[in-house]
């Protein structure tokens, strides 16, 4: 992750001391953290709910998660932000499945989607996993890659990816279904 986007003065190795302190039930390692973070996860969080309102309310349940969790947190594993980033995305993904119309819920792939379910730890297991997904993304032909990244970063549904690429909803259904078994054979070397 970009450390720009996080507090000037914390580094990857100060996040990591202040989980460690969150894990202990220090709450002024919490409060640090949570304002070292707080930005970025707003973004995340409300980049896929597009509300404020919603948006800060989930951000207090994920910060509520971080906190619960934090004693689970490995360095070896993620770096902080990818670790409460994920917790923040899974949180999300879950109001929107929450809220969705049940006639609508057919237009997201949810089943490619990180279950809340998974420990953040299993998600990404390594930073080198990170890179190499990156270098997956960049081997799609640009329009895919650009739709893969808003179905899954920005969670769009289907039917907005048809609507953003022009394109009707069975080509973007192929589109996805193709790009995600090309990426998912690029991880595996």
């Amino acid at each position: 992750m970009n450390q720009s986007l996080l507090s000037e003065q914390h580094t990857t190795e100060s996040l990591a001391n202040l989980l460690l302190r969150v894990a202990q039930e220090d709450r002024l390692a919490f409060s640090e953290l949570y304002d070292a973070t707080h930005r970025k996860l707003f973004g995340i969080v409300s980049r896929i709910l597009k509300n404020q309102a919603a948006s800060e309310e989930v951000l207090q349940e994920v910060y509520l998660k971080i906190w619960e969790k934090a004693e689970s947190f490995d360095a070896r594993v993620a770096s902080p932000i990818t670790w409460m980033a994920t917790i923040a995305r899974n949180r999300t993904i879950d109001e929107v499945r929450k809220n969705k119309l049940p006639d609508s819920e057919a237009d997201v792939d949810f089943d490619l989607i990180a279950d809340d379910s998974m420990a953040p730890d299993d998600i990404f297991t390594k930073s080198q996993d990170l890179l190499k997904l990156e270098t997956c993304l960049d081997g799609l032909e640009p329009p895919r890659a650009q739709m893969i990244k808003a179905a899954y970063l920005d969670g769009l549904s289907r039917q907005e990816l048809a609507e953003r690429f022009k394109q009707p909803l069975g080509t973007i259904k192929t589109w996805l279904h193709r790009s995600i078994k090309q990426l998912q054979g690029c991880m595996k070397l």
